[in-house]
């Protein structure tokens, strides 16, 4: 099973984006998925990681909640 983080910036109002994120991938993996945390961050950060492998990272990709389930998939 897998363990997924998605830390988010607090201060930059990241919330709905990760929350939108986390139930994209519950919807996609499901039971799959031993956990989907949130992670609080700050500094402008928003990624995804399985173990400590960064999936996805709104530095180096465009925010799509679409890709973001593709990379997981490998995963899972």
């Amino acid at each position: 099973m897998t363990d997924v983080e998605i830390e988010y910036c607090v201060p930059c109002g990241f919330l709905d984006r990760a929350q939108d994120i986390q139930h994209a991938l519950l919807r996609q993996f499901g039971e799959r998925l031993d956990r989907v945390a949130l992670v609080t961050g700050d500094h402008g950060v928003l990624q995804v990681r399985v173990g400590d492998e960064v999936v996805w990272d709104k530095a180096d990709d465009e925010y799509d909640v679409d890709e973001v389930t593709r990379r997981l998939r490998e995963y899972v």
